[in-house]
Parts: C-alpha cells; structure tokens; sequence
C-alpha cells in the first residue's frame, strides 16, 4: 500500500512531537530517580488516568478484540472485561493505601509488609521476573501487532518495523523518563481515540460491508453479536462468563488488571499528588478502559467478518505475508487499508501512538524495578540520583533490544494472553489479602509463585505431551487446574511458616492504617486500639467498588445496546448507570 503524501506528513509530524516532548523533559528528568520514575509525585488525576488507559490502549489490544470477536463473538471479551471487578476493587480500596505507603517502586511493598532474606528475595527476584523477563514477553506481543499492522498495510519487514519503532521510542523515553511517557500518553490517546472511532465509521459503511443496518443483519454477523454466551452453549458459558466472572479476577495476575494494584498501575498510582488524586486516577482508567473504548474496535471486527470471513480470504488478500502470521488477528490491520488518503494517516498515527504509549510505559516501568529493586538495593546501595538515572537509561535500551528479538518469535496476541493468565494464575488472591491478613508471610508469596509457574508449565506442556487427554483440555478448564493447585498450596505454606515478626506488622499497620479485621491478634498482642488507628470505611469502598461495576458495565453494554438498535433494553442500562451514579454520589465522601 502507497501512502499519501498528506499521510506521511500526519505520520512524520506525530514522530517529531513525541521526540520534541522527550527532549523538553529530559533535563528535569535527570535529577534524579523520583523525577524520572515517579515525575516528581506531582501528577493529577486526570493526566495519570489517560496515562494508564493509553497503555493498555496498544496496538495488540484492537488485534486480540479482533481475533476474539471472529473467534468466540462479542461475547467473548468476557475474558477481559470480568477484570473490571478487581479494577474497581483497586479504585476504592487499594488506591489509597498505594499512595499512602510513600515507596518508591510496588515491589518495596515487600520490605515493608514483610521482613528479613524471605521478603529481600521477594523483592529481587520479582524485579529481574517481572521487570526484565515478563516485561519482555508483554513488549515482544505489543511488537507483534505492530509488525503485523506494518505488513499488512505498508508491505514492511518484520525486521524493519522493530527497528524504526524501537528507536522512536527509546528517544524519548530515554531522555524523558516517566514524565515524557504520560505527557506524550495524552496526545497518543486523543490520536488513537479519534482514530478508532472515525476508522470504524468509515469501515463500517463500506460498500463491501453495506452500512450498520446491512452489517448486523449478516447471517455470520448476527451468530457474533451477543453479548452474553447464548444459553445452549455450556462450554461458551464456562469459558467466556462462569470462570472469567467467577475465578478469573481474583485469581489471576494479569498486568495492568492485577488484584490489589501493581505495576505500572502501582507506578502512576504512586506518582499522584496525593490520595484522592490515586482513586481518581485509577477510576477514569476503569471506566474509560472498558466502557469507553471497545465498541469502535469491536465494529471493525464485525465488519471484517464480512469482508474477509476466513484464514483463506485474509491469506489470499496478503500473500506477502506469512501464514504464521495471517491468522484472525490480522484482520484488524487488513480492514484498515480499505481508508482513503488523510484518515489512514491519522489511522495509522493511531496505532503507532497505541504501541509505542504502550512500549514506552513498559519500559520505563520495567526498569524502575531493575534499578530501585535490584541494582540500588542489591549492588549499589549508595548510587547517587544521577548514576541511578543512567542505570535506568541502560536498562530501558536492554530491555528494548531483547524485547525485539522475542518479537520475530511469537504469531499471535491471543497466545500471548493466554500464556501470561495461565502463569499467573492462582496468584491472585494472595495479593488482595496480603494488606489485611496478618497471617501471610514471604512464603506465602514465593511459594505461590513457584506452584504457579510448575503448575503451569506441567498443565500445557509437559502433560499435553505425554498424554492425549490433557491435550484435549481445554484452556478455561486448565486455568482452574493450575488455580486449584496453586491456592491451596500457598494457603498451607501460610500456615506452615511463622508469620512475619510483630514489629514488622506493627509498623506496616501504623504507616499504611489498612482495614483491621485481620490484624486483631497482632493488635491484641501489642496491646493497640483500633480507635488509635483510623482507616477508612471498609462497607462504603465495597459499595462504591460495586456502583462503579454498575455504571461500567452499563455504559458498556448500554452503548452496543444502542448501536445494535435495541432501544428498550438500552434505556434498561441507562436507568442502571444512572443509579450507579446516584449511589457512588452518596458515598463519595467516604471514599475519595
């Protein structure tokens, strides 16, 4: 595909912004690791909202929708829009504490609510994990969607596309620190937003796709459309709702959805000017993450259906491309060449803005972890602010580099997805009680890390390869294997190894003030009174967290409701948003 003129310019100019926006913030960003992690813990709400939804807003994110919706259906997205619950359980409980802590990274938390070489090695090895290993394969799936965008609409190299994206980023994420990737974050996702939006308009009233009335009365079309599993299809109930609903979200660690807070989420939630600034941050993330943006991508998806409506029709369509890569999820980049001149370019800027909000976020929180967590805490204790900023420099390139690397390996997001659940798996439920439960320790947390990851290699690929019956299990079903494995063995580590010494409790209860129904023995053994220790209103987060489900949810179905032309049930979702509002109203005081 040729571009314009007028698309290269559109293209050129969003490239030069991001670039002048690290230039302008690297001097302040070399003051030292506050400033260039944390960017100064000065940031509102607002700004560190739109910064964590335009992380999640990458360039895989529309391809996984895709290659969801042409798979499962609409309603298929369950299996990320179920961790709406424990994102709004960070809102209202977790997003405060964060920021009340005053640490530097969210794996400090370790050192502070555990003590001694079991919560040291918590902390370093999580770092090097987390911040180096994960981060490298979440930013090899990212890379993969910009590939797959650049061959099927530029004809570009796999080769090729990493290179010219990695060193953008690295520009002015390097120099820029965390205040360049929020900065640049706010214009990437106005772009990326408007784009969408005007890209499904126009894709949708297609002549191939006939308008939305033509397209939602296809035949293959109307069989994706639900919203909810239909009610014959017992393995779609299982997989897409029952489990996601019902395991998944407080079960399983999944970056930017994890239970409690962490992260990059843990990163803006720690740079905020103060509490109140945390939840506000943290609930227009929620609320724009899932109920602002999927539609556009998930009208595109329909529409592709119609258009390339199997691998066939998309291998055929591209024939430099390779079949490893043209599978459902590249149906997304494939409906985009179909743009004119002008909007492909803000199309294209949009998506680029996406993947590279997305890189720059992870790589900057990536390295946070490697410097405060490792190299400051392990090797150089005594670093000054400038040699911690330099190491962080160093990390983001490393990082950058073998992330591009993994990224000629892998074929598809879904896989990705599905291999980063399935190691997180069980984990979850450890990280909501670890702040009110005096009974955790650091071996509860190493344990469930090492039972998950065995669990989860012995689950999809070593039992799948000696015996055909595990093969054919499905991956919803394997998720509960590893879930039901790991949760009861870190449960019976918990109480097979001391708990964490009183004076480590105490001062974490002191400086953190968390909810105390379960530290009362630790209370009562130190002779502390509740009444000495103010906390916020446990019932009222709980309501709040609920309401603000409600109104999501409404907002999210409400909207298909309405594009789907069903006018009754969509006043149905306008009358529940509603009264969602009303009730987080009530409570706001208690909870903000």
């Amino acid at each position: 595909m040729n571009l314009s003129q007028l698309d290269i310019a559109i293209i050129l100019a969003f490239f030069a912004l991001s670039i002048i926006i690290g230039l302008l913030t690297a001097k302040r960003a070399g003051r030292g690791f506050n400033e260039y992690f944390l960017s100064g813990r000065n940031m509102p709400w607002w700004l560190l909202g739109i910064s964590m939804v335009a992380t999640t807003f990458s360039a895989d994110t529309p391809n996984l929708v895709t290659n969801i919706v042409r798979q499962h259906g609409v309603s298929g997205n369950w299996i990320w829009w179920a961790f709406l619950l424990t994102g709004m359980l960070t809102v209202f409980v977790y997003a405060k504490l964060w920021r009340r802590s005053g640490i530097k990274t969210d794996l400090e938390f370790y050192e502070l609510r555990y003590g001694g070489k079991g919560a040291a090695f918590l902390r370093g090895f999580r770092a090097m994990y987390l911040g180096i290993l994960f981060n490298i394969l979440i930013l090899a799936s990212v890379l993969l969607a910009g590939i797959k965008i650049s061959g099927t609409m530029l004809g570009m190299g796999a080769q090729e596309t990493v290179i010219i994206v990695s060193v953008i980023t690295l520009i002015y994420t390097v120099l820029g620190g965390l205040r360049s990737v929020i900065l640049t974050d706010l214009f990437q996702f106005a772009i990326a937003m408007v784009g969408s939006i005007w890209a499904a308009i126009y894709l949708v009233n297609l002549p191939e796709v006939g308008g939305l009335a033509q397209l939602l009365s296809h035949a293959e079309v109307q069989e994706k459309m639900h919203l909810l599993p239909q009610p014959g299809a017992a393995d779609a109930w299982m997989a897409l709702f029952i489990i996601p609903l019902a395991v998944q979200w407080w079960a399983v660690w999944y970056p930017g959805a994890e239970p409690g807070g962490g992260g990059y989420i843990a990163q803006r939630m720690l740079s905020a000017k103060n509490e109140s600034h945390s939840v506000g941050a943290t609930l227009l993330f929620n609320i724009a993450h899932y109920g602002l943006r999927p539609w556009p991508w998930i009208l595109i998806a329909l529409a592709s259906i119609v258009v390339f409506p199997d691998l066939s029709s998309l291998q055929e369509a591209f024939p430099h491309v390779d079949e490893s890569v043209a599978q459902d999820d590249m149906a997304y980049p494939a409906m985009l060449t179909f743009l004119p001149a002008g909007l492909l370019g803000l199309v294209l800027a949009s998506l680029i803005a996406a993947l590279m909000s997305t890189l720059s976020t992870h790589l900057n929180w990536g390295a946070s972890y490697a410097v405060n967590d490792f190299y400051r805490r392990f090797i150089r204790p005594n670093a000054s602010q400038r040699e911690l900023v330099a190491a962080g420099r160093i990390f983001t390139v490393f990082i950058m580099l073998v992330a591009a690397f993994m990224a000629l390996q892998l074929e598809t997001a879904l896989q990705v997805f599905q291999i980063i659940l399935m190691i997180g798996a069980g984990t979850g439920l450890i990280f909501i009680l670890r702040w009110f439960w005096w009974r955790i320790n650091a071996a509860s947390e190493i344990s469930a890390m090492i039972v998950s990851f065995v669990a989860a290699v012995l689950v999809n690929v070593i039992l799948p390869e000696q015996s055909e019956f595990f093969a054919g299990i499905p991956d919803h079903f394997r998720i509960l294997i590893v879930v039901a494995i790991t949760t009861p063995a870190w449960i019976l580590i918990t109480y097979l190894f001391p708990a964490e010494k009183d004076e480590v409790l105490v001062d974490f209860i002191r400086k953190i003030r968390p909810h105390l129904w379960g530290f009362s023995a630790v209370l009562k053994r130190n002779q502390l009174h509740s009444s000495d220790l103010p906390t916020s209103n446990f019932s009222k987060e709980l309501t709040a967290m609920f309401a603000g489900v409600f109104i999501v949810y409404a907002a999210l179905f409400g909207t298909g409701l309405i594009i789907y032309g069903q006018w009754g049930q969509a006043l149905v979702a306008a009358l529940i948003f509603v009264s969602g509002l009303a009730v987080l109203w009530k409570v706001r005081r208690s909870v903000f």
